[in-house]
């Protein structure tokens, strides 16, 4: 694999091992309000804006759904379990991080989730300074699989996205990244790729952050 003039990371299930985290926050408040078969909505809803999640639930369980009050349970669960630094980081993160810093290469961060809360979790682990722009799912019109989010943070460092590499979990990650032309890099976390979806919307499937450090020192 060749380097690249920049690095665009996704952060959860990427950079913080938090998608198993928040799938147990919607189990728990699913067995609330007796809500049936919540993982494979949550499945579908990994890479999606706030808004768009929502979408999703309405549209799978009607307008019945108790959508408010199971957000904020879900929500204040995932808070009390992950706020104060208590968030995983993926194994390889920080080394990765850390080896693109004194490279002197530039690393943006894209996330479906609001940038306010995205920078108080990097903040809160010690990693907000290794990136060098951070953009939210709140900060463009449209939400992955759109690539909106992958374009606005090459822009924001000052790169062409056929120039930049975008390390992504999720199947809705990989086809924002797809669509938007960049060098896509899948580490799959909860869902596995299909055959026709590594074919059509991945360049390279790999395991860890650890092995993609292990692939640019390679170069």
């Amino acid at each position: 694999m060749k380097n690249f003039n920049a690095y665009i990371f996704d952060m959860d299930g990427v950079i913080f091992d938090s998608e198993r985290l928040y799938m147990e926050c919607c189990i728990e408040a699913a067995e609330v309000f007796g809500i049936d078969n919540i993982e494979e909505a949550v499945l579908k809803c990994i890479g999606l804006t706030t808004e768009k999640t929502h979408e999703l639930y309405r549209n799978t369980y009607g307008e019945d759904f108790p959508l408010n009050d199971y957000w904020r349970e879900v929500t204040s669960r995932f808070r009390k379990k992950a706020e104060g630094g208590l968030l995983p980081v993926k194994a390889g993160a920080m080394e990765l991080l850390e080896y693109l810093k004194v490279q002197n290469i530039p690393v943006a961060l894209a996330s479906s989730t609001r940038k306010e809360m995205v920078e108080r979790e990097l903040r809160a682990a010690g990693l907000i300074d290794f990136f060098d722009s951070v953009t939210g799912g709140d900060m463009v019109s449209k939400s992955k699989p759109e690539p909106d989010i992958f374009l606005f943070a090459a822009e924001s460092i000052g790169q062409d996205i056929r120039n930049c590499a975008v390390i992504e979990d999720s199947i809705n990650g990989i086809k924002a990244a797809r669509a938007s032309g960049g060098y896509v890099i899948m580490i799959p976390d909860l869902v596995q790729p299909s055959k026709q979806d590594k074919e059509m919307f991945t360049d390279i499937v790999i395991s860890s952050l650890a092995e993609l450090k292990d692939l640019l020192e390679s170069n």
